[in-house]
């Protein structure tokens, strides 16, 4: 993955002190901190390259796995009550079904998107190069499969930051996946501040 510049935030949406803090950014200073994971935290872990792994942990819980900075999501359906630990890269995320349709009679259209928001994460960056996100964000996340004619899966996952400490308005982005065959190219890395 090549980082952008420092100072490069085109496409952030970044308010003034969002672009100040953002400015500040020094990679070896992360480094000494122990914090080389701040641009792998839930508001940007979907954009980092790599893979994703998706189980169910449980029958509640569904668990992403991402081989970039050896990152794990929870995703909590249903009552979920946030543990009162330290907040974390990954937050407390709380996952529903969202069907599409709800028309009625035959031919209804059937699908629809899992629909993820999180909160109660540790600051961090939205890309690597500074670009920040505070303790107050939220994100939301809408996960939606595809299949193509070729028959090649497609997982798009579209995120949408708010953040009222650093952004002007919502940060949106979108990331597509394509569906392996098996867990070959499986290679998990841990995470780089640079």
């Amino acid at each position: 993955m090549v980082t952008p510049p420092k100072g490069d935030f085109a496409s952030v949406p970044l308010n003034q002190e969002g672009i100040r803090v953002g400015n500040q950014w020094d990679p070896a200073k992360d480094e000494a901190a122990g914090e080389q994971c701040k641009s792998y935290g839930a508001p940007a872990i979907m954009r980092v390259p790599g893979r994703v792994h998706i189980t169910w942990e449980n029958d509640t819980t569904l668990k992403a796995e991402m081989d970039a900075g050896q990152q794990t999501r929870l995703f909590h359906f249903g009552e979920f009550q946030p543990p009162a630990t330290p907040r974390t890269w990954q937050g407390n995320s709380v996952a529903s079904w969202e069907t599409a349709g709800g028309g009625r009679g035959r031919g209804a259209p059937s699908g629809g998107s899992l629909k993820v928001v999180t909160s109660g994460m540790r600051a961090g960056y939205l890309r690597k190069n500074g670009a920040p996100y505070s303790e107050k964000a939220v994100v939301t996340e809408y996960y939606d499969r595809t299949t193509e004619p070729n028959g090649d899966t497609w997982l798009i996952v579209t995120t949408v930051v708010n953040d009222p400490t650093y952004l002007n308005q919502e940060f949106i982005t979108s990331t597509h996946f394509r569906k392996q065959a098996d867990a070959s190219g499986w290679n998990p890395q841990p995470c780089t501040a640079r």
